[in-house]
């Protein structure tokens, strides 16, 4: 179920200031769990360095998320936006990844205008669960079964990056990609804990329907971040 922003704010507390709920509101501060120079590793854009943001707090629940630490916002702290664009701005690339967590539990606008006016490309992986807020120069899709995007991140959509988990998740793979604007990048991606098995499957599977690229979580294999 999608939670209000206040009754997200509030959290087990149960208690905000009226000035904290107004900042939080107008995303002026976010609940941040890291932030940190790298390269990426997973989807169109890999191997390109990005400055990422990684949000506090998501209610979708994959089973095989990586990100479990996450997911409960009441763990992380509020960090004032301009201090998250200070940080990003000095880094050498002008790419910033918003991740999360799922990043739009919250309103982003604050953030994305506050990035573009130094001059940064704005990146976001998301499931689509939640409504599009602020303005972005790629968006990858991460569709969940439980939580299905909706219609206007088929739209908006850059690329499609499907989790396979299981050889049933081709087809829903398929469903989404028929759902996406002409020009999407199509990315299938093994689950890591099953990758071994899976990523056999997904290149046969990319073999025989080209219109997929297989994308690898590389940044493990690297041991980064």
């Amino acid at each position: 179920m999608v939670r209000t922003i206040s009754e997200i704010l509030k959290g087990k507390k149960g208690k905000c200031t009226p000035e904290a709920e107004k900042e939080f509101e107008n995303g002026e501060k976010l609940p941040l769990v890291e932030d940190f120079y790298s390269i990426q590793g997973e989807g169109f854009h890999a191997g390109k360095p990005a400055y990422f943001v990684r949000l506090g707090g998501c209610d979708i629940g994959c089973n095989w998320c990586d990100t479990k630490f996450a997911w409960d916002r009441e763990l992380h702290p509020l960090v004032d936006v301009e201090t998250i664009v200070e940080k990003a701005a000095s880094c050498p690339s002008r790419s910033v990844v918003v991740t999360g967590g799922e990043p739009f539990s919250y309103p982003l606008d604050f953030l994305c205008h506050s990035l573009a006016n130094r001059g940064l490309r704005l990146y976001v992986e998301t499931s689509g669960a939640y409504p599009l807020t602020g303005e972005w120069d790629w968006i990858c899709l991460s569709p969940k079964r439980q939580s299905p995007p909706l219609q206007e991140f088929y739209e908006q959509a850059n690329e499609l990056k499907v989790i396979i988990e299981k050889s049933s998740d081709f087809e829903w793979a398929e469903e989404n990609a028929l759902k996406v604007k002409c020009g999407c990048a199509l990315n299938l991606q093994p689950e890591w804990s099953n990758f071994k098995k899976i990523l056999p499957l997904i290149v046969e599977y990319v073999k025989k329907h080209p219109h997929w690229c297989v994308s690898i979580q590389a940044q493990r294999f690297m041991k980064i971040p």
